[in-house]
């Protein structure tokens, strides 16, 4: 091979090499693109507590550890504030109730004598009344032929009034019929807005009774010889209904303390009085128009039933001096208790 054909060798190698490697890195697959971010999850948070946990959270920071006690009623677990009595013959326990809104420690009535009984002589154990059951998971009313909400039937209603004259009823007959359907529309509306409501009060009585019968149950363990039961506020309307309706010879007494109904209660306490028999109690506090009226209407209903057990005691209010108020009310309920 001649000089210039060996000189040449080489380039022609690399321009033969060359083409073949250009498609190769063409081949190269692209650079993976970055993953999208994905969107955080909507933060959880945590269900807020009922009344009455938040009550009984702050009382079992502030009170001693023995006076806390866990009752079950059913699948509910609830706390009660237990205080034996102070001696070592202790004459029974009362098995205070509050009113709803109110706690086991509450300021009238409740606290001061849950402290005070055991001094003398009787052991106190009060409770709580549970959370209020709610009306809001109530099913919306419905169009009983179509199904449809309420709102709907509004729609439905005002797109009626817009349509031509020729579309509307054309005889009284007619007229008539459609007046009758609403009618019995909104009658059965009602009813079922009633029958809703009652199987909330229901609901919310057995939950109450059955915190009532843990508590005695309770007072039981303790050898309790005699089981006292008094109501404060609209918490004497429920202990009242629970003797009532499920009378016990396990509880001998019971004590009403500034009594009413709770909103749109039946039947009124009035109703209840002569269906109590235990030997009952109710102190009312004067100069209070109407608490007066109600307490008058229950010492009436008692006269009308022949050897009741029903004994009515006026308080007087001390306005501006809680305290004196509250010592007053405590020294009248034990006299009762101790001449019983």
């Amino acid at each position: 091979m001649s000089y210039t054909y060996r000189a040449m060798f080489p380039a022609l190698c690399l321009a033969l090499i060359l083409p073949c490697a250009l498609p190769v890195q063409a081949a190269d697959p692209a650079p993976a693109k970055p993953a999208e971010a994905k969107e955080p999850p909507p933060p959880e948070y945590a269900p807020l507590l009922q009344r009455t946990q938040e009550d009984a959270i702050a009382l079992e920071r502030s009170l001693p550890q023995a006076d806390l006690q866990k009752l079950q009623a059913g699948d509910d677990n609830f706390l009660a504030l237990w205080k034996p009595a102070n001696t070592d013959d202790p004459k029974g326990t009362v098995v205070i109730v509050p009113g709803a809104d109110e706690s086991a420690d509450w300021p009238e009535a409740v606290g001061p004598l849950r402290r005070k009984l055991p001094d003398a002589g009787w052991a106190s154990l009060s409770i709580t009344l549970p959370d209020a059951l709610s009306d809001g998971s109530d099913p919306r009313e419905e169009d009983a032929a179509t199904g449809e909400a309420s709102t709907g039937d509004k729609d439905k209603k005002e797109a009626a009034k817009k349509e031509p004259a020729k579309d509307a009823p054309k005889d009284a007959a007619a007229t008539e019929a459609s007046a009758a359907a609403a009618a019995e529309k909104e009658a059965a509306a009602t009813a079922a807005k009633a029958a809703a409501a009652q199987e909330r009060e229901k609901a919310a009585a057995d939950r109450i009774f059955a915190r009532i019968d843990s508590a005695i149950a309770f007072a039981q363990q303790n050898k309790a010889r005699t089981i006292v039961l008094l109501g404060h506020g609209n918490g004497a309307y429920w202990a009242a209904r629970y003797t009532s309706e499920k009378p016990s010879p396990l509880v001998q007494h019971f004590v009403m303390v500034s009594a009413r109904e709770p909103v749109d209660a039946k039947p009124l306490l009035a109703a209840l009085v002569p269906t109590l028999k235990a030997k009952t109690s109710d102190f009312v506090f004067k100069g209070w128009p109407n608490e007066q009226r109600a307490a008058q209407d229950r010492l009436q209903a008692s006269k009308r039933v022949k050897g009741s057990a029903f004994t009515q005691i006026q308080l007087t209010a001390i306005p501006g001096n809680k305290a004196a108020e509250q010592e007053q009310m405590f020294r009248r309920v034990r006299g009762w208790l101790e001449a019983k």
